[in-house]
């Protein structure tokens, strides 16, 4: 095996910290949430979002209850300035949802980005240069006190620019870019810098985000790295520490979630962790592992088709079908022992008092984000009998007894394995009919009366019911008549007598189909011979009776 050359990569460095407190803390309620969808997000899409399209996410982002929403980079195209003055002069812009832009720490830049919010009530100015040794030394050449100038003439600019407008709407955020590739002292020492020139006090909080704009490390270390950042940043009441965490070690929600744990105030993320490289934050994932743990995330994602819906349509983007919360298949099963375990815990639920959820392999109810139940139990050639019983109890209202459902499991299994598909409700229910319910031979009920023949309504004679057959049995038809405690046993006992065939009946159930005087009723029988052969079989009537003896017949058309 020919190995990878691990050796010219090096670890990410620990940070120097001693009695860390975020590993004792849990996330008790919700962050400020800032979603860059409009940003981060469709700045990596293949097809940039059109205004129309950018004014729909925008709305579907304020329905579900962001309350920060950076909706640009105004100064970086023709669109993205366009938008932006198309929600401020169509008041598109609700009172309660700030707008934030982005603009690098360039003069034409940040004025640029002043035009394109003027006349906005409430605005985030999301300042930001890169101070990452690679940039310093690679991109941009300069040292580090060159890299914290730009940062702090950028930040006067922003100040005299809001104090022009006379708008007090206006907010700063600034970025220290590529954060995890800055030294803690150096990327401290700018902010320091920035938070003196625009005058920050703890009633003109500014926003330090510190990103993780490309990840580098474990998630606990960029969380040591946050909370030694909270311990070491002078004047904590006037700074808003916000975290910004991409995914390129695919644990980008853990980074938030942990960074949130060690004195993050605020969270920007993006729907589904759409972004460039392997994507930013995954919100719904963040705000719905929240949820499932009974802390309210303050973002509505009850109807996560839409949310879905129109995140497609506007970025073009598909969703994994495996996505966490919002995959198409997240709530479905297909092995069997998910299935068994589901069917149970969804039965075994609706008797719980305390109203908690507690079904197995579902940590959330799928009605609680706008899914249904159709799809939690789906059959292929891994499932087993306990999933095949649930899809025609819930779709049928077949409710086939435990000691039935691996005969009828085996047929569906064989079906599946043929086909190499996934087989629907549909095609099961028709399965169960064909295998059980349709068969004609060898042994064809032609006709079958039955009487009770006692006048004492309150005598049980176990003889007190006559029951009359024609039955064809491969070429051969006959007919008898029989007494027995019920029409089964009465059957049983003629047709055994007339055939020759000797059988029992080991195991018998029975239910109507609905719950209308006008239901169908079903029964299930378990049969087997004097040589030691078993079979299955069930009937369907009008008429619990008769369909007790068709089922009977089903059982011995079955017989091997």
């Amino acid at each position: 095996m020919k190995k990878m050359n691990y050796q010219k990569y090096a670890g990410y460095p620990a940070v120097d910290i001693t009695a860390r407190s975020w590993p004792d803390k849990t996330i008790t309620k919700a962050p400020i949430w800032c979603s860059v969808d409009l940003r981060d997000g469709n700045q990596a899409l293949p097809v940039p979002m059109s205004v129309e399209e950018k004014v729909s996410m925008f709305q579907l982002l304020v329905s579900v209850g962001f309350k920060e929403i950076e909706v640009g980079f105004p100064s970086a195209s023709a669109t993205e300035y366009a938008f932006v003055r198309r929600l401020i002069k169509d008041n598109l812009i609700p009172d309660d949802v700030t707008i934030q832009v982005l603009t690098q720490s360039r003069e034409h830049l940040i004025r640029k980005t002043f035009d394109a919010i003027s006349g906005a009530k409430k605005a985030i100015v999301h300042l930001y240069n890169s101070t990452s040794r690679l940039q310093r030394d690679i991109v941009f050449r300069k040292d580090k006190e060159e890299i914290k100038a730009i940062a702090v003439e950028g930040t006067k600019l922003v100040r005299l620019l809001k104090e022009q407008s006379g708008n007090a709407g206006i907010r700063f955020e600034y970025s220290p870019e590529s954060f995890t590739g800055t030294e803690l002292d150096y990327a401290l020492d700018v902010c320091h810098a920035v938070m003196d020139t625009w005058g920050a006090s703890a009633d003109a909080k500014i926003i330090l985000n510190l990103p993780s704009t490309v990840e580098m490390s474990l998630p606990n270390i960029y969380a040591d790295r946050i909370e030694w950042f909270c311990g070491n940043i002078k004047d904590r009441d006037s700074v808003l520490i916000s975290v910004h965490a991409h995914n390129d070690r695919g644990t980008a929600v853990a980074t938030a979630e942990l960074a949130l744990l060690a004195g993050a105030d605020r969270i920007e993320g993006a729907l589904f962790g759409n972004g460039e490289r392997c994507g930013n934050m995954d919100i719904v994932i963040m705000a719905l592992n929240m949820f499932s743990q009974g802390v309210d995330p303050e973002l509505d994602f009850s109807d996560l088709p839409r949310v879905r819906e129109v995140y497609r349509r506007c970025t073009r983007m598909d969703i994994h079908p495996r996505h966490p919360y919002a995959g198409d298949l997240v709530y479905t099963a297909f092995s069997g022992s998910h299935q068994d375990a589901i069917s149970k815990g969804m039965k075994a639920n609706l008797l719980l008092s305390d109203g908690l959820w507690a079904v197995p392999y579902l940590p959330i109810d799928p009605q609680d984000v706008g899914c249904t139940y159709e799809a939690i139990v789906r059959i292929n050639s891994q499932s087993g009998k306990g999933g095949m019983a649930y899809v025609l109890e819930k779709d049928f209202g077949l409710q086939i007894p435990k000691w039935m459902q691996s005969d009828f499991a085996e047929a569906v299994q064989a079906v599946a394995d043929t086909t190499g598909e996934e087989l629907t409700s549909e095609q099961i229910h028709e399965l169960f009919h064909s295998e059980y319910v349709k068969l004609k031979e060898p042994v064809t009920l032609k006709k079958c009366h039955f009487s009770w023949d006692d006048e004492d309504l309150l005598r049980c004679d176990e003889e007190a019911t006559v029951i009359s057959c024609i039955v064809q049995m491969k070429e051969r038809e006959f007919s008898f008549e029989a007494r027995g405690n019920g029409p089964l046993d009465a059957f049983v006992k003629g047709f055994i007598k007339e055939s020759g065939l000797e059988f029992s009946v080991d195991e018998y159930a029975e239910h109507a189909i609905g719950h209308s005087a006008r239901a169908l009723a079903i029964a299930y029988i378990k049969i087997g011979s004097a040589d030691g052969r078993v079979s299955y079989g069930a009937g369907i009537d009008s008429n619990i009776s008769l369909a007790s003896i068709k089922a009977t017949v089903s059982a011995l058309n079955r017989l091997p």
